[in-house]
């Protein structure tokens, strides 16, 4: 029986055109190592699964190897390539900074840094989390980072460069890893889907890619969830009930007793979410979201700061027309009020349906 491998490390990038959402800035590598103006020294910055390491790595395997494609490609056919790929390769060693952050950990690696490579032309030092070192292991590296062999690179990926002292920054060649867009994210998703066989409809995958929060990982590992509970059939109603979301049909309803000054009707609707088992406050900071969404989907100014894909944004900005601006602006204080006072309030039922009142009362 052929071996799970769960989505995240299956489908993980092994080519700069398989990195989801940074081209620009695969771009600017591939061209770097075209051009063989190599930096000694990279710092990869960005949230969680956004492709730092996966890049690094790429980035790691492509400068060694022997036979290149056209397009800059690793070929993964040459002796490099292979030992790369079956994990044997002595030119790259990667050290995870938030369990080896002593200067010890440090002066093992140095160590291995005046070690020049058997075959190919660099050893790569890939340290993750490298804000995790402690400001001695900091220091201890600084000389070694400002003049390394001529056969050594360095790239240090973290998702915390406020937390990187200067000295360090000022060392390297720094890139900032973008947030993965929802549609990028849908699009991987679906290609994912449909190589496992997996059927998976439009608007469930934008559901698993907002709740991944920008992170392709986190994308993928919530898909393999919801494939697995939804027995290969993936739904939006299976992908709402499996990750505990608020179907946006309920802030939709109660968008719609706002204009018509419906307090019963949207006192009702709140009801049938608490009976759904939601909790009041993650009501509150659900429809606070969707006031802001509906907020940004009514001017074309900022409808692109709506992270959804394009259809649901058009929809979305047709629907934003009810309301004028001012209503967006005062719901959004009053939910902000209900969030803020929630953690203090004796009677939280109470005060979550103040807010709709108050929200029903506004036009």
């Amino acid at each position: 029986m052929e071996q799970y491998i769960v989505s995240a490390r299956k489908y993980r990038p092994s080519t700069f055109a398989s990195v989801v959402g940074q081209k620009t800035l695969t771009a600017t590598l591939r061209n770097a190592i075209a051009q063989d103006r190599l930096a000694h020294a990279y710092l990869f910055c960005g949230t969680r699964g956004v492709g730092k390491t996966s890049c690094a790595r790429i980035f790691a395997k492509t400068i060694n190897c022997t036979n290149r494609t056209a397009d800059g490609e690793a070929c993964n056919e040459c002796p490099s390539c292979r030992a790369f790929n079956e994990n044997r390769s002595m030119n790259i060693l990667e050290l995870d900074a938030a369990s080896n952050n002593s200067v010890n950990d440090i002066r093992t690696l140095i160590d291995q840094v005046m070690v020049p490579p058997t075959d190919g032309r660099y050893r790569v030092f890939i340290i993750d989390e490298v804000h995790m070192l402690s400001s001695q292991a900091f220091n201890a590296f600084l000389k070694t980072l400002e003049e390394p062999p001529a056969y050594a690179i360095f790239i240090l990926a973290t998702t915390e460069k406020h937390k990187i002292i200067p000295t360090i920054l000022s060392r390297c060649q720094i890139y900032d890893f973008s947030r993965i867009t929802i549609s990028d994210m849908v699009d991987h998703l679906a290609y994912v889907a449909k190589s496992e066989g997996i059927t998976a409809e439009p608007a469930a995958l934008g559901v698993i890619a907002r709740h991944a929060d920008g992170a392709m990982r986190d994308a993928l590992s919530i898909f393999d969830q919801v494939a697995a509970s939804s027995r290969g059939n993936i739904t939006y109603a299976s992908a709402i009930a499996n990750l505990n979301v608020l179907d946006n049909s309920y802030f939709e309803r109660l968008t719609d007793c706002f204009a018509n000054q419906d307090v019963p009707g949207a006192l009702a609707i709140y009801n049938d979410i608490r009976n759904h088992g939601f909790d009041s406050l993650f009501f509150i900071n659900g429809l606070a979201q969707f006031i802001r969404d509906m907020m940004v989907a009514r001017d074309p100014r900022t409808v692109d700061m709506l992270e959804t894909t394009a259809d649901e944004r058009r929809t979305m900005s047709v629907r934003a027309q009810a309301f004028q601006p001012d209503f967006y602006y005062q719901a959004m204080a009053i939910l902000n009020n209900a969030d803020l006072n929630y953690r203090t309030a004796s009677n939280k039922r109470f005060l979550t349906e103040l807010t709709i009142i108050q929200l029903c009362q506004l036009l």
